[in-house]
């Protein structure tokens, strides 16, 4: 006998893959090694035992002529005596009877026995090797077998993952502890299936998960770092799993195809079999041509298992049928279901994670086809599916590497003088940032799905938050909190859409800057809701590259009092909006490609700080309407191309502090020195030559640069001005240097590098505040000067 192991081969598949055979594919399994049972019974006879015997047959003779046979063939037997009307049939007699016999089986087995009844075993058991080889080729065929193993793979670990568990009890809301509290309350409750829709329907559907679903709350309550990051490896696995699963549906072909052929084949088995199962008959007559070996023609042949095989050919063709019935009804469910699209909608509804997202193609069959095997397993890996389930993970690792007093040592003091947390590149918001109650201020850089909860509450000092490049979410009990204790935000974005909604509800907020780049046409038709909200914003700063001033800066227009517009070298148009921002004390327009200074800056009564840095003001004749703003103290034209300061300047007696660095002036008027309050000026990197001797007027003046020019001596009334701090004559074509430089009590900062003096004159002693890290000036040049002044400069 040939053992039915040795076939195992052509159906084998690892055991894992048990998960994707439903039903019919396990019973036509079965099916199928019956039938191999009977092809292989059916072969062991065919070898085992004599296929055919055969005898010759008796003819009736009528009118016969009998021979004398020579002596040289006597017969073998001595002949008996023949009754009236027949003749007996005697063979050439020699000593080969057995051989003979042994001849006749065979020639009439191979040219008179029909060939169904000769290769009946052999059929079958060809038929069923290829049934066998047609269940199983989706699981052999390299494109579907490497995505199967893949599947089965991520499948095993997502339904033995700890997380699984878990994740059904955080997400859903609740603790394993709690959970069983609500499952029992329920359980006395008796509520009934129409509750899906009420607020208990998490809590409720958790109830129906089965039992092997549930760990014990040890295990549900603690993860370990190690699960974690395998849980979180799992979760990326899943994510590109499905990606390339989806892209096609090679699995779902390949099963189509392989049922199809078996229904084929079903019907040829049927149709030529049915056909055919009548030949296997128990008598065989044979007509052979030789009578010159045996001396017969015709003879009388017995099968000797043409009973055995008729009743197997009909258990055969039965378990055939119920075969082929089976692969239709797999026809019927492959074609009537739409298998090319799965829905997780019971398990959204058991778990209560609604975010599971319903897949296509390949990925839904497996879906489909694990269903037909055990739910659970669907279930469990749905988990690995839900966003939501990801970012709880995802939390939990954060929280378990940065514990608190990790937090603690990345505090820093700000330019603000508050104690900050900064956080760069995580994958979330660690719980933990919440127990650091002393943090004033917290930055927060490119983190991703940033969730702000209510816990946020206990940070009591919390005053500044700034996300740079951020996609924020907050919860309704921390917005309650930040409009009520937040002061200053700071966001930077890549998207418009990045400007978290909840900004502009801060009631309570002091200070926004808001910094990004826009495309050229989001920033012609961009819209910023109303800051009427806002109604403690005082400062307002924006870095991008408008067209125009938002409206959303002049609904707070009666309480904003510094406006910064930074436009990264974008023309800014339509600046009429500015005359309704009446309390401005502060306003900013850098870079926005401005060739005039408009006239509505003008009507800003209450300004006290102009700033018009980097534009393309050439001209400024406009600048004796400064006149009218009679609480301007500064005054920024600095990184323009100014080539003329008007006279007019001087009627502006409020100025304190006036910028006109890196510009184009070549003259300087000496109107300019009657700003008799000026205290700070600026007129370095220009093209000057001279200066004026009215400069002598200047009193106030604690801080003059005029360095990277072209000047070829300094006036003796600059000496006048004993209030200078700070002097900054460096990079010109100085020669020498006044000794009434000793009048400078109070300067502390001289910068005369890059000239051509060849001494310091001594006088330079007298300047009490003066040490050598305020002078900055050539090494040689500084040897030039008395020992002992070199040693009052150096000492403390």
């Amino acid at each position: 006998m040939i053992p039915v192991t040795e076939f195992r081969q052509f159906s084998e598949q690892q055991p894992a893959f048990r998960v994707l055979k439903p039903w019919w594919d396990v019973f036509t399994d079965y099916l199928s090694v019956a039938m191999l049972m009977i092809g292989v019974f059916g072969c062991t006879l065919q070898v085992m035992q004599g296929k055919i015997i055969c005898l010759p047959k008796v003819q009736p003779i009528h009118n016969i002529s009998v021979y004398n046979v020579s002596s040289s063939n006597l017969p073998l037997t001595t002949p008996k005596p023949i009754s009236p009307g027949t003749v007996e049939m005697k063979g050439l007699k020699t000593d080969l009877d057995l051989q003979q016999y042994s001849f006749i089986n065979q020639m009439c087995y191979e040219r008179a026995l029909h060939w169904y009844a000769k290769y009946f075993p052999y059929l079958v058991l060809i038929h069923t090797l290829i049934f066998m080889l047609c269940s199983n080729f989706w699981f052999k065929f390299p494109g579907s077998s490497s995505k199967i193993e893949h599947f089965i793979s991520i499948l095993g670990k997502c339904f033995e993952s700890p997380w699984t568990t878990r994740a059904l009890c955080k997400v859903s809301g609740e603790e394993p502890e709690e959970k069983d509290n609500r499952k029992n309350n329920l359980s006395k409750s008796n509520i009934n299936q129409s509750t899906l829709e009420s607020p208990l329907v998490k809590t409720q559907s958790l109830k129906s998960i089965p039992e092997k679903f549930i760990v014990d709350k040890a295990a549900a309550g603690a993860l370990d770092k190690k699960e974690g990051e395998q849980a979180k490896a799992l979760f990326e696995k899943v994510k590109k799993f499905r990606v390339h699963v989806e892209e096609g549906d090679l699995l779902y072909v390949m099963y189509v195809r392989q049922t199809i052929l078996k229904v084929l084949k079903f019907l040829f088995i049927i149709g030529y079999n049915s056909a055919l199962v009548s030949e296997v008959r128990f008598t065989v007559e044979c007509n052979v041509d030789i009578q010159d070996m045996t001396g017969y023609n015709h003879f009388s042949c017995n099968h000797t298992m043409a009973h055995l095989f008729s009743k197997l050919s009909f258990c055969y063709l039965c378990f055939v049928g119920v075969y082929g019935l089976t692969c239709l009804y797999t026809l019927y469910w492959l074609f009537y279901r739409s298998l090319k699209e799965y829905s997780f909608e019971y398990v959204r509804l058991e778990t209560g994670i609604n975010d599971i997202p319903d897949v296509k193609n390949d990925f839904a069959f497996l879906f489909h086809m694990i269903d037909q095997y055990d739910p659970l397993y669907s279930k469990r890996f749905a988990v690995f599916l839900s966003e939501a389930s990801e970012n709880k993970l995802k939390q939990l690792n954060l929280n378990n590497e940065w514990t608190a007093e990790k937090l603690r040592q990345k505090l820093q003091t700000n330019a603000s003088s508050r104690l900050e947390l900064q956080l760069f590149m995580l994958s979330g918001l660690p719980d933990t940032i919440f127990e650091i109650t002393e943090l004033q201020s917290l930055k927060l850089e490119i983190i991703n799905n940033v969730m702000i909860p209510a816990t946020i509450a206990q940070l009591d000092n919390l005053q500044e938050l700034s996300l740079c490049q951020c996609s924020v979410k907050i919860h309704s009990a921390a917005l309650a909190f930040l409009k009520e204790n937040l002061k200053i935000l700071r966001v930077k974005f890549d998207d418009i859409r990045e400007l978290p909604p909840w900004m502009y509800v801060l009631r309570n907020l002091e200070e926004l800057y808001l910094i990004g780049s826009l495309s050229p046409d989001v920033s012609k038709n961009i819209t910023l809701d109303s800051f009427r909200e806002l109604k403690s914003l005082k400062h307002l700063f924006i870095k991008s590259n408008l067209s125009k001033i938002p409206q959303g800066a002049v609904d707070v227009s009666g309480h904003l009092q510094k406006l910064c517009i930074h436009n990264d070298g974008t023309k800014l148009v339509m600046l009429n909006n500015l005359k309704k921002m009446v309390n401005l004390t502060d306003l900013e327009l850098i870079h926005c490609d401005m060739e005039h200074i408009h006239h509505s800056i003008f009507s800003l009564i209450a300004l006290e700080e102009l700033n018009l840095k980097e534009n393309n003001l050439k001209s400024i004749q406009e600048i004796v309407s400064f006149q009218h703003l009679r609480k301007l103290t500064i005054l920024k034209l600095w990184y323009n191309s100014i080539t003329h300061i008007p006279v007019e300047i001087k009627k502006l007696t409020s100025l304190e502090r006036l910028y006109f660095s890196h510009n184009k002036i070549e003259v300087l008027p000496s109107q300019l020195f009657l700003c008799h309050k000026l205290r700070y000026l600026d007129l370095s990197y220009n093209d000057i030559r001279f200066i004026p001797p009215e400069i002598g007027v200047m009193q106030s003046l604690q801080y003059f640069s005029i360095s990277c020019n072209k000047v070829e001596s300094v006036p003796d009334e600059l000496y006048f001005c004993k209030k200078l701090i700070t002097l900054k004559i460096g990079k010109n074509n100085l020669c020498s240097l006044s000794p009434k430089m000793g009048n400078l009590v109070y300067l502390s900062y001289l910068d005369i590098k890059g000239n051509h003096f060849e001494t310091l004159p001594p006088e330079l002693g007298d300047c009490r505040a003066l040490k050598k890290n305020g002078l900055i000036v050539e090494d040689t040049l500084f040897e030039t000067l008395p020992f002992d002044i070199r040693e009052q400069m150096k000492s403390e």
